[in-house]
């Protein structure tokens, strides 16, 4: 017998972690009502009445995903010495490389992956984005400026260029990984980014 509304015990968070994986994984475009539907669990009518329409659910997804990526980079940042942690924060995403084979694995960075499909076309898209990456060069910076204080980073350049050369290594190592680029070549990356961050003589 076909579901006619929300199944009894209906989690909405669970319900929108589950179509931030569809869409992760497949993008926005090659997602299909259909398979967010089978995923979630939900009848198209109820799903709609839950989260509105597939845009709005995608931009939903996306502020889920970005606010747990924020949440694990402000544990990062805090963390002292900054520079293993920088390390593991821009070593994630070269890990997806490893599953770009599977198509329900996640596929790079899903903020990435909107700057690629939505932007520029898309206002709403292109101001989501452009504030995600800017809290991430003001966390980063920040954390930069009081590892510099700290004599952990070079001061040959500001905090706020170096958290914008992260943000470019970050969002394209994530964007390589989709392609399948070895993992370690873009670990390896990373490390003379990181190499070069530290302070000399």
């Amino acid at each position: 017998m076909a579901r006619t509304g929300r199944p009894r015990g209906f989690d909405p968070a669970a319900a929108l972690r589950s179509a931030r994986d569809v869409f992760w994984a497949s993008g926005y475009g090659s997602t299909s009502i259909q398979a967010l539907v089978d995923e979630v669990g939900l009848e198209r009518g109820s799903l709609y009445a839950a989260f509105g329409d597939k845009r709005r659910l995608y931009f939903e997804a996306v502020k889920l995903y970005w606010s747990e990526y924020e949440e694990s980079l402000r544990s990062a940042l805090a963390r002292v010495p900054l520079l293993p942690a920088l390390r593991d924060v821009l070593v994630m995403p070269a890990q997806l490389g490893a599953v770009a084979s599977d198509p329900r694995a996640p596929h790079g960075c899903m903020m990435g992956n909107t700057v690629a499909e939505l932007v520029p076309q898309d206002a709403e898209a292109t101001a989501l984005v452009a504030e995600s990456f800017s809290r991430f060069a003001r966390l980063t910076a920040e954390a930069l400026r009081q590892a510099q204080e700290r004599g952990e980073i070079t001061v040959a350049s500001s905090p706020e260029a170096q958290a914008h050369m992260l943000l470019v290594l970050a969002e394209g190592t994530a964007l390589l990984a989709r392609t399948g680029t070895d993992p370690e070549l873009a670990s390896a990356a990373v490390d003379a980014a990181i190499a070069g961050l530290r302070p000399t003589g």
